[in-house]
């Protein structure tokens, strides 16, 4: 099936009002879509798979092979090309210097239990990650670094929030996301062949010292109550990472970061 090609100029038009209604968690949770700006977004998105269903073009975007090809695939995959203009793009994108190319995407969850263990050594899970930036930055971080995906567990930040997915820098086309409740996940956390490996500034063992097995799946928590007393008691290990500094404690994206590149250097050697 193909798709269509057509102008918009009107910033009433409620094709334009439907798209900029995805900053708005109420409304990508109905549609089950999702915006992206940026033709580097959209190409990673391609690379891996996935097609717009909208792809959203200014009329001043520049040549170049990769729009070429965003446009071709869109339309065999029965998508829309909208081409608009630069008041219509900064209406979408609410920003004053908007990216030329927005796309429209299908959000996509992977279910707690169709999730493989055995298809990575690390995995991380989040318990109530509030920031878009923080869960963003540990998105990419995890695709970075070969994890296998990421669980949110409990009332987590939206990961196909437009702060969240410009944060991943296109690893959300790449990273498993599955979601659970605290009790959801600890039912099939028993299942669990590997490590677990809760993170708390009140555990003894040290982050370098502790024993790993693969997989390991790492429990990160809220950034400021931490890891909740029960999802620790779940865990094979709690370990710490030291403070040094004045600082008591480190980002919550920083601190996931030490962690999945020890624990995947641990189970590498």
């Amino acid at each position: 099936m193909s798709g269509r090609v057509r102008e918009i100029t009107s910033l009433t038009n409620e094709t334009v009002k439907a798209v900029r209604a995805l900053n708005s968690k109420k409304d990508r949770q109905e549609t089950g879509r999702f915006l992206a700006e940026g033709l580097k977004f959209v190409g990673e998105a391609l690379d891996l798979g996935q097609t717009p269903r909208l792809l959203m073009v200014g009329k001043d975007a520049r040549p170049h092979p990769l729009l070429d090809r965003a446009r071709a695939e869109t339309l065999k995959a029965g998508g829309e090309v909208i081409e608009v203009t630069r008041e219509i793009l900064e209406k979408v994108s609410r920003k004053d210097n908007p990216q030329t190319v927005l796309a429209v995407f299908e959000q996509r969850f992977t279910p707690l239990d169709q999730m493989d263990p055995g298809q990575a050594p690390c995995w991380v899970a989040l318990e109530q990650v509030r920031d878009p930036g923080n869960l963003g930055t540990i998105i990419r971080t995890a695709d970075s670094a070969g994890c296998g995906g990421v669980i949110l567990i409990g009332e987590c930040v939206d990961p196909f929030s437009v702060e969240a997915v410009r944060a991943t820098m296109g690893s959300i086309f790449a990273v498993t996301i599955s979601k659970a409740s605290s009790e959801e996940f600890l039912a099939w956390r028993q299942r669990w062949p590997g490590s677990v490996v809760g993170t708390r500034l009140d555990a003894t063992a040290g982050y370098r010292a502790a024993p790993y097995r693969s997989p390991a799946l790492i429990l990160m928590g809220n950034e400021q109550a931490g890891l909740t007393d029960r999802l620790a008691a779940a865990c094979d290990v709690n370990v710490k990472i030291p403070m040094r500094g004045r600082a008591d404690s480190l980002n919550l994206a920083v601190a996931t970061g030490v962690m999945v590149y020890a624990v995947t250097d641990a189970l590498a050697g």
